[in-house]
């Protein structure tokens, strides 16, 4: 397909806020596109060279993607640099000043030459980047120029994702849709799997040590009777308050590590695992683990926050020692290339135990078998008063099912400190910011704008500005800083009264806790958050792992019966 063709439907997506016509044109395009390059324009199309995993960037800064305009177009930088405060945005500066009338470059051809982009390093690769996007947008006819210009900085604003392919290539068919679906949460890779869906081959996706799998999750229920009616006979285990992390291990010495919302993570910040071979009586594996620091001096667990740092530390091996980490494992996915994703639990808790050199840096989970909510009850006070989380509940019979799905996994979780009526917390995605009063005036921030997951879009559940220390008000003010966008993201519903000073990208997760969900006329997720208080910051969750609005739905009706 001509990237000219490409980008007419680029530009119909643009201007289309309809979700269910969004899909109708997604849908054509998919049509129309050669198995051979759908894996590649589905990746444009979502403004991306690669799965999130992968890593793949182009690393070209807004001033970088200015030169290259400029370059393409013989244009002065000051020229170029005005005409971006006038319009604020790469996309319509390129269209502006495109004068090529050449049609004739197609989407792999495009695509090829962005990911040469990405891979260049080294001495002297900023200015190679800078010519090889010129030489694109040189190329290339206004129209595409504009959508290409965009990709660099992250803002192609087509206002769909990963979901919205899925109904697409699904064509309105809810069978084929859970198909896809399932196919993604083994290998979360959506153009790998659009072109497994046009050439008829989506059967034979299975997972692979090295690629990310899309976590289990747990729904949440506070009735042990309930729990039981729903899952029957059930494993009881621990809920540590870790880092969720996969480990990927192949012999002799291959090692990946994944968080939750998949996330490959430099296994030097894990310097504990570099041995994790001696505990592993396997070829390969794939292990559902939660990483948990110690306190040595305590003999105890530390928090998430603490344990969370190591991501953020420099020295690695000095924080290492200060806490170190143990890996409380409680699943397995793959062993030795076969998949135990649709074995039931029971059985996996078999092969885990067998595999798993238990003690020491790797450690088995407690698991009690049970059909009696008394035993449930009585587990939960149990690992409370140890300083853990409450306890996860297990279908004993249930196969690993990818995202927060059925009843497979629940869990029932007290927050320490909370006495209203709201017993678990809420991950929400923080929206934007307003500048503070007063002492707050000092931080730059005084409160702050979140919201829930509801499809593609995010919508508000509350502002938070009180229960801050002064430590957590400098810190958020420095990561949303580098999050600031100067519009509105496109996903965003917000009522007009709720507008804050400062919009910022969807990235940055907290965990909240607050007295009571009650219903909203101004908070477009039509419930809000009574007296929300910020528990800690997320940074082992993406914004598609944030509570969906089915999940905080879930949680009013389970206030108004407890």
């Amino acid at each position: 397909m001509k990237f000219s063709e490409f980008a007419i439907y680029l530009d119909k997506l643009e201007k289309t806020p309809s979700r269910l016509e969004i899909t109708s044109i997604l849908t054509d395009l998919f049509k129309k596109t050669d198995s051979n390059e759908i894996q590649k324009t589905v990746y444009i199309s979502l403004g991306i060279l690669a799965p999130n995993y992968e890593g793949v960037l182009l690393n070209l800064a807004e001033k970088m993607v200015i030169k290259a305009i400029a370059q393409a177009n013989r244009e002065s930088i000051e020229e170029v640099t005005r005409l971006y405060k006038q319009k604020g945005d790469v996309g319509n500066v390129a269209q502006a000043l495109s004068k090529s009338k050449n049609y004739q470059m197609n989407v792999l051809e495009v695509y090829g030459d962005l990911l040469s982009i990405a891979k260049d390093t080294g001495e002297g690769s900023q200015d190679r980047k800078i010519e090889k996007m010129a030489n694109i947008l040189k190329n290339l006819d206004p129209l595409s120029a504009r959508f290409v210009a965009r990709i660099p900085v992250g803002r192609l604003r087509l206002g769909f994702s990963e979901k919205t392919v899925i109904d697409a290539l699904a064509g309105h068919d809810i069978k084929t849709k859970n198909e896809i679906e399932k196919a993604y949460n083994i290998r979360p890779d959506i153009g790998y799997i659009a072109r497994l869906v046009k050439e008829k081959k989506l059967s034979e996706v299975k997972p692979e040590v090295g690629v990310p799998v899309v976590p289990m999750l747990a729904a949440r229920l506070n009735s042990t009777t309930e729990m039981i009616k729903k899952m029957g006979e059930v494993a009881v285990e621990p809920k540590f308050d870790g880092l969720r992390i996969f480990i990927h291990f192949k012999k002799p010495n291959f090692l990946k590590i994944f968080t939750r919302n998949m996330n490959a993570l430099n296994p030097d910040i894990f310097p504990e695992l570099k041995e994790v071979g001696k505990y592993i009586k396997a070829d390969s594996v794939i292990l559902d683990t939660e990483a948990v620091g110690l306190d040595p001096e305590r003999e105890g667990f530390v928090d998430f926050q603490k344990t969370i740092q190591r991501r953020r530390k420099h020295d690695v091996v000095k924080s290492s020692e200060a806490t170190p980490l143990q890996f409380q494992v409680f699943d397995v996915l793959i062993l030795n290339g076969k998949s135990f994703i649709e074995t039931p639990y029971k059985k996996r808790r078999e092969i885990l135990e067998s595999v798993v050199v238990n003690g020491g840096l790797l450690r088995i989970d407690e698991s009690t078998i049970t059909k009696d909510p008394d035993v449930i009850k009585e587990k939960h006070k149990k690992y409370l008063s140890m300083g853990l989380e409450g306890v996860v509940v297990k279908k004993a019979n249930g196969g690993y099912v990818s995202g927060r799905t059925g009843w497979n996994w629940v869990k029932m979780k007290e927050v320490e400190g909370q006495n209203g009526k709201l017993s678990d917390t809420v991950d929400c995605i923080v929206m934007g910011y307003s500048v503070g009063k007063g002492k707050r005036s000092d931080f730059g921030i005084g409160q702050f704008l979140v919201g829930v997951k509801d499809g593609d879009t995010v919508k508000t559940v509350t502002k938070v500005g009180t229960g801050l220390t002064d430590e957590q008000f400098r810190e958020l003010i420095i990561r949303l800083k580098k999050l600031e966008t100067s519009q509105k993201p496109e996903e965003y519903e917000v009522h007009k009264d709720l507008t804050p000073d400062f919009w910022v990208t969807p990235s940055l997760v907290v965990e909240l806790a607050a007295d009571e969900i009650t219903k909203s006329p101004k908070h477009t997720a039509d419930l809000a958050l009574r007296f929300p208080r910020l528990i800690k910051f997320r940074d082992d969750r993406s914004a598609n792992q944030a509570t969906t609005i089915e999940e905080l739905q879930d949680m009013f009706k389970l206030q108004k019966s407890s």
